[in-house]
């Protein structure tokens, strides 16, 4: 059995694990993993995971507002937001940063967002868990400007982007897209970046890696991801794990 499993991005308090959430999240410390962080993506969500936080140890959160979440938000609902950041369990704030995909609002808007909650975990010495969906060139663009400290989660950008994420000292996120047939960008950025900038996550309940693509996903598959990133650095699946065990508890400082 793997150990050392560290998934640096998750939703727990998604509906899809109403039926068996606590059986689940008391069983993962028997499957290897040793510490999970669930992301909010509103001041609702984040509470849910605060919740959860308060139930298992190595259950940590992060607090934000997603891009896809600002419908009817206001720059002043980041107070709630910055409440949720004093808890001890808070690791740091996110989910935040860009999605013109779904684009349920202006892009002006996302990126006002963006920016004041980079702010705030500056003034607050966090890192930042950033959300760049079809936004490559505005979200680089917003963290040469603020050069926070985190990670760009679920990495969709090319190895070249990639380089620019490490420069400014920031991590990439790698979950189970890594393993699909078509994951050549995800790979290639694997060959391009320090070993020691590159955490894994799930992104569960989305996202499951291959042979589970199509279930619901959970920390337990992220050794799936670690096997597929050893294959092409010639590392031991356990090799990864480690290391990305020991970036992710550096970055979130726990």
């Amino acid at each position: 059995m793997y150990s050392n499993i560290f998934d640096t991005h998750s939703h727990y308090d998604d509906d899809k694990f109403d039926k068996d959430r606590f059986s689940l999240l008391s069983g993962l410390k028997e499957k290897g993993v040793c510490a999970v962080v669930s992301c909010g993506c509103d001041i609702q969500s984040s509470k849910f995971n605060k919740l959860l936080s308060e139930k298992f140890d190595d259950f940590y959160f992060a607090a934000g507002f997603h891009p896809e979440n600002l419908e009817g938000a206001a720059l002043d609902d980041l107070g709630g937001i910055r409440e949720l950041l004093a808890d001890e369990k808070c690791v740091a704030v996110g989910e935040i940063g860009l999605d013109y995909h779904w684009m349920a609002s202006t892009k002006q808007k996302q990126k006002d967002f963006f920016a004041s909650q980079i702010e705030i975990a500056k003034e607050l010495d966090m890192p930042v868990i950033v959300h760049d969906r079809e936004a490559h060139g505005d979200t680089l663009d917003i963290l040469k400007k603020t050069a926070p400290k985190g990670v760009v989660h679920c990495f969709s950008g090319s190895k070249e982007m990639a380089k620019e994420i490490i420069k400014l000292g920031m991590y990439i996120g790698l979950n189970g897209v890594a393993t699909f047939k078509n994951a050549r960008k995800s790979l290639e950025v694997v060959r391009e970046i320090p070993l020691e900038r590159l955490l894994l996550e799930t992104d569960c309940p989305y996202l499951a890696p291959e042979p589970h693509r199509g279930e619901r996903n959970d920390s337990s598959y992220i050794p799936f991801i670690a096997e597929k990133i050893g294959e092409v650095l010639g590392e031991s699946t356990q090799t990864i794990l480690d290391i990305t065990c020991e970036n992710a508890h550096r970055m979130y400082n726990i």
